[in-house]
């Protein structure tokens, strides 16, 4: 037994580098081969955001060379091309999902909403009465001479098929002067907003979307309150044109010299939705009810995605095994203004939402909700190294023949016959055992980084102790879509 006075301090039997003697009894070190530690790569190369760049090294992501295809992590600002995803290995991710489109662009949204709001008005009841422009210029007009017979008069938002940043927006009450042949949108006008100061405003909340099978969703728990910057007056025909007063949009906001900048979440033109969220705590508003409608918003408009997501996903990635990780990933902006009821309704959805940091607000809500969103992915190192392992073990099966569950020939006898479908059963299980503990391991990290998350899983809504009407939303759009 050595004596431990022999050792220097900080050395111990357990700690010295192990040696082998010879047949002279020369000792001699080994080297122990040193496990190389993989690293997460990213290309950055489709952004313009310099916060998604601070955020990877915050991570201690390695930057990816731009034509790096390889990448464990592809980050573009806008959407991709369904080849793209095609060919994508399964330990990489990308962050947009194909067919987003379809709640993204606002005649799409209108559309597959409206089949909705056909089938079941009340729970389809937070969007504004809309109408796609040429199609249903007709249903538009007899609506306006339902109102004139009713001695009513309604302002109306007429908004680009497929805008952004609040171009191309106006109000109209003269329906006369609305351009037949153009392709946009007319939506009715909400005339009696919740103000704040005085000032209309509206609400960008970020949703993530981390697979479509199945439908898994989070509720980011901050986001942007963003202000007018003239005070709100009730619509007329003087004011139609006063956008400052109309639009919450930033990009268009930012342009009037009263737009107020300011490094606090509780003062100026743009402010946090958890501010927010106290000023109804302190003013005895029902914040859970607040949270719970925005909440029910978000999944019922994304039960409307899912079937066209889930199609468009599973034509890029054939073969697809159930319980599969989702190479795919979307960070949404729903836009969302309230009533004075304090009613949310949907103004659309941002596939490609702004990460510009103009200020500190900007910084501190759009960096958390990429750290969460990264933390929640679950990249790891070894994930690269685990999938090509995998391809090459499959591809030696391919080739080779080799397979536990023997094949049946004409001349097989029926105990034969009973053995191969125990071990096709017993295969099946297995494959059953490990989705299970690939799920349970998911829901387990999810649950430990949540973060400033919220989950809105849509397996965890179908509970009757909860009593919501999901799975007939299901299958009304399963009717809607294809029949």
């Amino acid at each position: 037994i050595p004596n431990p006075a022999q050792y220097d301090q900080g050395t111990s039997p357990m700690n010295m580098p192990p040696t082998l003697s010879n047949q002279n009894g020369v000792k001699r070190k080994v080297h122990t081969k040193k496990k190389k530690k993989g690293f997460i790569t990213a290309n950055v190369a489709g952004t313009k955001y310099e916060i998604v760049r601070i955020v990877i090294e915050e991570m201690i992501f390695h930057k990816a060379r731009d034509d790096d295809e390889t990448a464990n992590l592809i980050w573009n600002d806008s959407s991709v091309q369904h080849e793209k995803i095609a060919e994508l290995r399964n330990y990489q991710r990308i962050n947009h999902f194909p067919g987003m489109g379809e709640i993204c662009r606002k005649d799409c949204l209108a559309r597959n909403m409206a089949k909705m709001i056909k089938s079941q008005p009340q729970e389809y009841s937070f969007i504004p009465k809309t109408w796609i422009f040429p199609a249903e210029c007709t249903q538009f007009q007899n609506y306006v001479k339902e109102l004139k017979r009713k001695r009513k008069q309604k302002t109306f938002i007429v908004k680009p098929a497929n805008g952004a940043m609040g171009h191309g927006i106006s109000l109209i009450r003269n329906y006369e002067k609305l351009p037949v042949q153009d392709h946009f949108i007319v939506q009715e006008y909400l005339d009696k907003p919740f103000l704040m100061e005085g000032y209309k405003f509206d609400l960008r909340f970020y949703i993530l979307v981390t697979s479509c099978d199945p439908l898994r969703v989070f509720l980011y728990n901050d986001g942007l309150v963003r202000m007018g910057t003239e005070k709100y007056h009730t619509p007329n025909e003087s004011n139609l044109n006063q956008l400052y007063m109309h639009l919450t949009n930033y990009s268009v906001n930012k342009h009037n010299e009263n737009f107020e900048r300011d490094e606090t979440v509780d003062k100026g033109s743009k402010r946090s939705i958890g501010w927010f969220t106290e000023f109804l705590r302190t003013n005895d508003y029902d914040v859970a009810k607040f949270w719970g409608d925005v909440s029910e918003l978000v999944v019922k408009t994304l039960i409307v995605a899912e079937p066209h997501v889930l199609h468009a996903y599973r034509m890029c990635r054939p073969g697809q095994p159930p319980g599969s990780a989702s190479i795919c990933f979307e960070v949404l902006g729903f836009d969302i203004i309230l009533d004075r009821k304090l009613k949310p309704w949907l103004l659309e959805i941002n596939r490609a939402p702004s990460f510009g940091t103009d200020q500190k607000i900007d910084y501190d809500v759009k960096k958390g909700v990429l750290l969460n969103t990264l933390k929640l992915l679950n990249i790891r190192a070894s994930d690269k190294r685990r999938n090509l392992a995998q391809q090459k073990a499959e591809a030696q099966r391919r080739l080779y023949g080799q397979g536990s569950t023997r094949k049946l020939t004409a001349g097989s006898s029926e105990w034969e016959r009973q053995r191969h479908l125990l071990e096709r059963r017993r295969e099946e299980l297995k494959e059953r055992l490990a989705q299970v503990r690939k799920q349970v391991s998911r829901d387990e990290h999810e649950k430990r980084h949540l973060g400033n998350y919220r989950k809105n899983n849509t397996f965890v809504l179908y509970s009757c102790k909860k009593k919501k009407n999901y799975p007939i939303l299901y299958c009304v759009l399963f009717v809607c879509l294809f029949f």
